[in-house]
C-alpha cells in the first residue's frame, strides 16, 4: 500500500516539476520527491506490507 502512495508522489512530483507549477515551498516538487522516498523506505522496510484481519472462530 505504501509502495502505491509513493508511486503517486513521485508522479505528482514529476507534474510539479515538467509543468513549472509555481507552488509555495511546502508543496515544491523537491519536497513531494522526498515524502514519496520516505514511503518508499517504509514500504522496503516491511511497514504496513501486512494487512490480516483478524476473524473468530
Amino acid at each position: 500500500m505504501l509502495g502505491i502512495v509513493a508511486a503517486v508522489l513521485f508522479f505528482v512530483a514529476f507534474l510539479i516539476n515538467a509543468a513549472e507549477i509555481g507552488t509555495n515551498d511546502t508543496f515544491s516538487s523537491g519536497n513531494v520527491m522526498l515524502l514519496g522516498l520516505t514511503l518508499l523506505a517504509l514500504h522496503v522496510a516491511g511497514v504496513g506490507t501486512s494487512w490480516h484481519s483478524r476473524r473468530r472462530r
